[in-house]
């Protein structure tokens, strides 16, 4: 399998994160790069950087003063006195909220959802490099038949114009919208990640050419909290082309597969040019953030039932949290993916 990285995904160093009002080291550290990147290369697959597309496949699917923000925050910095090695806010903008400030502070506020997802000195680089995988992935998918990209940080809770769950640019977004772009459509999304994709959900909800399907933990007590629900299936024309499978905490192999079978049901059913798989490794058993009981043979079964699905299909990288299963989840969910195809 083609895998397209880049050490520029790297940049992004987090390195605090509050946690019910309690500092802890950020659980999405620089590290998972290298260590999902070794994982690759001891699977004997084929990396190669991505190249750069430019913004443009960027802002298809984010708003061009938001990608602008993201962009400048950091030259920025001096406007907030006092500032250390991030910019975060405490004023977050609410749906009461409507009007643009000027200042870089409260433009935070707008444009960023928490305190999980801080502005630093290579959060721009490494967002960007992560972005042009994703649009590599989809080209080398389409061309010939399915590649992975390794996005860090992950993406799909970010929104169209909002940064959050760590996430600043939608990946899988930016992945199915070049994909939509090559072949007319439609394109759908499965995501597996064991939270629910919200913004990849907010971003096409409105939409009937990029179906979304998410499977992960219950959101009425996990993050995101606000959205993942099962009745929440798109409005206007994207009406009945949104689905999400949440599962009980704690769900194992076989209801988190079923889930994955009902949501291939779902794709297949929307006929696809093709697909985007949202890759979270986070529903693994061991993962520390969790909230599911996957197992490593879970993850071989899902890939290869997601193979065997045929489809032009790009695995984009999301959650997966430091610990030992990590790499070898992705060593086996790729390994799973070759040998089905």
């Amino acid at each position: 399998m083609r895998i397209f990285h880049t050490p520029d995904t790297a940049r992004h160093d987090p390195e605090r994160y509050w946690r019910r009002g309690t500092p802890i080291p950020h659980p999405e550290q620089a590290a998972r790069y290298a260590i999902l990147r070794d994982a690759a290369l001891r699977g004997g697959h084929a990396l190669a950087a991505p190249g750069d597309h430019g913004l443009d496949p960027i802002r298809a699917v984010h708003d061009p003063d938001y990608v602008a923000f993201l962009a400048e925050a950091w030259a920025r910095r001096a406007e907030m006195p006092g500032i250390g090695d991030e910019i975060l806010t405490g004023a977050f903008a609410r749906p009461q909220m409507h009007r643009k400030p000027a200042g870089l502070l409260g433009l935070a506020g707008l444009y960023m959802a928490d305190t999980s997802t801080p502005i630093r000195a290579g959060t721009w680089p490494a967002v960007y490099g992560a972005a042009q995988c994703a649009v590599a992935a989809a080209d080398a998918a389409l061309a010939s038949g399915h590649a992975y990209a390794l996005c860090r940080p992950p993406g799909h809770h970010a929104y169209a114009d909002s940064a959050g769950g760590f996430c600043f640019l939608n990946n899988s977004a930016v992945a199915a919208a070049r994909m939509l772009a090559a072949t007319g459509g439609p394109v759908a999304i499965l995501d597996i990640d064991v939270h629910h994709g919200n913004g990849t959900q907010g971003i096409f909800y409105a939409r009937a050419d990029v179906l979304t399907v998410s499977v992960h933990a219950d959101p009425s007590d996990y993050f995101p909290f606000f959205a993942g629900y099962a009745d929440e299936t798109g409005e206007g024309p994207g009406a009945g082309f949104n689905g999400n499978l949440p599962l009980p905490p704690g769900s194992g192999d076989a209801p988190w597969l079923a889930a994955v079978e009902a949501g291939l049901a779902r794709v297949a059913a929307h006929a696809p040019r093709g697909l985007v798989v949202a890759l979270g490794l986070d529903a693994a058993e061991d993962d520390p953030i969790g909230a599911l009981r996957v197992t490593q043979a879970g993850f071989e079964a899902a890939a290869a039932r997601i193979a065997e699905a045929g489809l032009p299909t790009a695995l984009v990288q999301e959650g997966g949290y430091l610990c030992a299963a990590l790499p070898r989840n992705l060593t086996a969910f790729l390994a799973a993916f070759d040998a089905a195809r």
